[in-house]
């Protein structure tokens, strides 16, 4: 199995694709499930007792990480069907251009009369053992056995497509995890929410620049950067 996945790996270059999915798609679905947990913040601070019930982000934070992995799951399998679709109809179609390069240099003539001979010399050998048996055998249709190429391509589909729904959908649940730990959400509740998703990109900052070799703390930074930017906008608007 592992190197079937390699094999694919190497067909496809799934993995790259996969990689970049689930740090774009995490990341889009805490800054979703960030503004929902803003909302309930203002909401929080507004209120007497500064406190909100958990099972109303909760479920706001659910509802929303599915809608996330649908959205993500079936419109990348789509997506990614038809693009590896495309890049195997170009494949065949310069197969296509080589062999007919390749019969042009070849003695046409000869070949045609090889396979005449082959043919009448078939017809022949078959005639003569009906002929023997006097039983004519049934025609089969042989199943189309698919090619490593499409089965590389249905592999990588479903891999990249499972990675685009659970990135956002993960990135989604992580953040409300506080959540689940009281029925009553104070202030203390939302900073942890807000610590994890700190955390979180912090992680992802790390991982992008490790894997680009480029500054990891310009990509944290980066990322912070729009962290703060979307707590700053919400919660000017919302208040």
């Amino acid at each position: 199995m592992i190197e079937k996945v390699r094999t694919y790996a190497d067909i496809t270059d799934f993995l790259s694709i996969a990689r970049r999915y689930f740090v774009n798609n995490f990341y889009d679905g805490m800054l979703t499930v960030l503004g929902i947990i803003l909302g309930f913040f203002i909401s929080a601070l507004r209120g007497s007792q500064h406190t909100i019930d958990s099972y109303l982000v909760l479920l706001t934070g659910f509802a929303t990480s599915i809608s996330m992995f649908v959205s993500g799951l079936s419109g990348s399998y789509i997506s990614e069907k038809a693009e590896q679709r495309k890049l195997k109809l170009a494949l065949d179609k310069a197969m296509v251009l080589v062999k007919e390069e390749q019969k042009k240099e070849e003695d046409v003539k000869s070949e045609n009369e090889e396979i005449k001979k082959a043919m009448i010399t078939v017809n022949l050998n078959r005639k003569n053992e009906k002929k023997k048996t006097g039983i004519k055998k049934p025609k089969t249709k042989k199943k189309k056995e698919k090619t490593i190429q499409e089965k590389a391509e249905r592999f990588a589909s479903i891999i990249v497509s499972l990675v685009n729904g659970g990135a956002p959908f993960l990135g989604g649940i992580l953040p409300l995890i506080p959540f689940f730990l009281t029925k009553k959400s104070g202030i203390d509740t939302f900073i942890s929410s807000f610590l994890i998703i700190f955390v979180c990109i912090v992680l992802l900052g790390s991982f992008i620049g490790f894997i680009s070799q480029e500054s990891i703390l310009k990509n944290i930074l980066q990322m912070l950067a729009a962290f703060g930017i979307t707590m700053v906008i919400s919660i000017l608007l919302l208040h």
